[in-house]
């Protein structure tokens, strides 16, 4: 009797092989945060030599509040934009593009996971497990807002000493036009991004790209 067909069983390609996508994503992360330390310290500098002030050295300009400020304010917009793509497509749909659930699927409900629970602490637990990459990027966000806030608070009382004039207080910087403009820049154009993503997924395609259709599906095909 011939038995059943057995899976061919997947063959590890190697350490770099198989994690080639972070290993990429984090040498790109310290050469970008590398150059961006090295360019943002000489332009400080400039602006210092322009008012009659001593250059900083670079470990210094590294625990500045004028590049911590701009450090963590990029990193608020990106954990933003992740948290909520992440959300937002779990409910929002947007027909014909990779990006997105197909609108004509019945909804998946409850986690089998929360549904398997058999006391109200684990029913907990695996409702915070069943949303816990979205949960989890959302604290990132959090975090780093609250970092960019108070590196911009020392940044701005840097600057005021400089001047001469009265630092301003954790609220009064909160809610000045400067702190928000430091931000909403860049969270439209975080926005922006990911909707060009989402529409252009509909027609454009990049062979073998997860966040691609395949390339011979039709525009009106919605998900991967």
């Amino acid at each position: 009797m011939a038995g059943a067909a057995v899976a061919p069983a997947k063959r590890s390609g190697g350490f770099v092989r198989d994690n080639g996508l972070t290993i990429a994503l984090a040498v790109a992360v310290a050469a970008s945060l590398g150059l961006m330390l090295l360019a943002g310290w000489m332009a400080f500098n400039d602006e210092l030599a322009k008012n009659g002030r001593a250059a900083v050295g670079l470990l210094a300009y590294a625990g500045s509040g004028d590049f911590l400020s701009a450090l963590f304010e990029n990193w608020e917009s990106e954990f933003l934009q992740m948290a909520a793509f992440v959300g937002l497509t779990a409910f929002l749909f947007q027909r014909g593009s990779a990006e997105s659930r197909d609108p004509d699927e019945e909804d998946a409900g409850p986690s089998p996971l929360v549904l398997r629970a058999r006391t109200p602490l684990r029913r907990v637990a695996a409702w915070f497990y069943s949303y816990s990459l979205g949960l989890v990027l959302a604290l990132l966000f959090l975090l780093s807002f609250g970092a960019h806030l108070q590196q911009s608070v020392r940044k701005a009382t840097e600057e005021a000493l400089w001047r001469h004039a009265p630092p301003p207080s954790l609220w009064e910087h909160l809610t000045s036009a400067t702190f928000w403009f430091e931000s909403l820049q860049n969270w439209q154009s975080e926005f922006l991004s990911t909707a060009v993503l989402v529409v252009l997924s509909i027609w454009l395609r990049y062979h073998g790209s997860p966040e691609s259709k395949p390339v011979e599906a039709p525009h009106s095909s919605t998900g991967k």
